[in-house]
């Protein structure tokens, strides 16, 4: 039964969904290729329409993945795929979005994100994801693994305020943005991605979830996904290789967190007391 996906909106006023599907590792294993595409379309059937990607994600063989599955259904999709820093120079972005849209299949990219800081200047990253604005080969532009005075400095550019998104590592046990970058986040409408909501599975086996998961009849894995959902102005971004992962992740949006739980959540995960360094994996 096709999930009912809360959203959240982009400072352009365009609604994107809470939950979509990440494809980071995907393309690495020829044998599992037939497994990530279906579970991609299990996606779609669901309603899980977001699906986020990037030209490094096994050499660009993730966007090949990605192209596959939403073959014959590109209008439905919210597609996301990111530009290296080394590429994020003006004629790099020009070149690394041809690629990646000849990757994808596509003739243009829904939100296309710088994947973290790095030493090309960003008036002129700025510039070019302008530039394909125009050229109308992406609608919206972000940033990933940008802490709260990158996103400053950013915001301050000529184009800068058009950053639409930053795409952060989040969950129950990298919580250190909660101090700063979420609420500046939130303050300015610009939603947070969290990529690895699950700590790449690690926190679908800690015990410190299970007696929160026994309450509502779940899974660890889908009490942490409902917990970075329940975020305001955040989009979860896991990734499922099966079709049985698929579903466990839709589910969680069913996942109504009481006061109670949020409480124990807390104890057993304490929020940040102090400015922490933005983590990356």
């Amino acid at each position: 039964m096709p999930s009912i996906i809360r959203t959240t909106k982009l400072p352009s006023g365009e609604a994107v969904q809470v939950l979509g599907q990440g494809t980071w590792k995907m393309g690495e294993d020829i044998s599992r290729l037939t497994d990530e595409v279906n579970a991609l379309k299990l996606g779609l059937d669901l309603g899980i329409t977001l699906i986020d990607t990037a030209e490094m994600y096994a050499g660009g063989r993730a966007e090949e993945v990605v192209a596959e599955a939403i073959a014959g259904r590109r209008d439905e999709t919210f597609l996301v795929s990111k530009v290296l820093p080394s590429n994020a120079s003006r004629e790099g972005v020009q070149r690394a979005c041809e690629n990646s849209l000849k990757r994808l299949r596509t003739d243009r990219i829904d939100l296309y994100l710088l994947h973290w800081p790095g030493g090309v200047p960003l008036t002129e990253t700025v510039a070019a994801f302008e530039a394909l604005k125009e050229d109308g080969k992406i609608r919206h532009w972000g940033v990933s693994n940008f802490d709260a005075d990158e996103m400053e400095e950013l915001v301050g550019l000529p184009d800068g305020g058009n950053v639409q998104t930053n795409q952060v590592l989040y969950n129950l046990v990298r919580r250190g943005l909660e101090f700063d970058l979420a609420p500046w986040s939130r303050q300015r409408g610009i939603p947070l991605m969290a990529y690895s909501p699950v700590e790449q599975g690690a926190l679908a086996r800690n015990a410190r979830l299970d007696a929160i998961a026994a309450r509502h009849n779940a899974t660890p894995a889908q009490i942490v996904l409902a917990w970075v959902m329940h975020q305001e102005g955040v989009i979860a971004i896991p990734k499922a290789s099966s079709q049985q992962h698929v579903r466990q992740n839709a589910a969680a949006l069913y996942i109504k967190l009481t006061g109670e739980d949020l409480a124990d959540l807390d104890r057993a995960f304490p929020p940040p007391t102090r400015k922490r360094g933005l983590e990356m994996i």
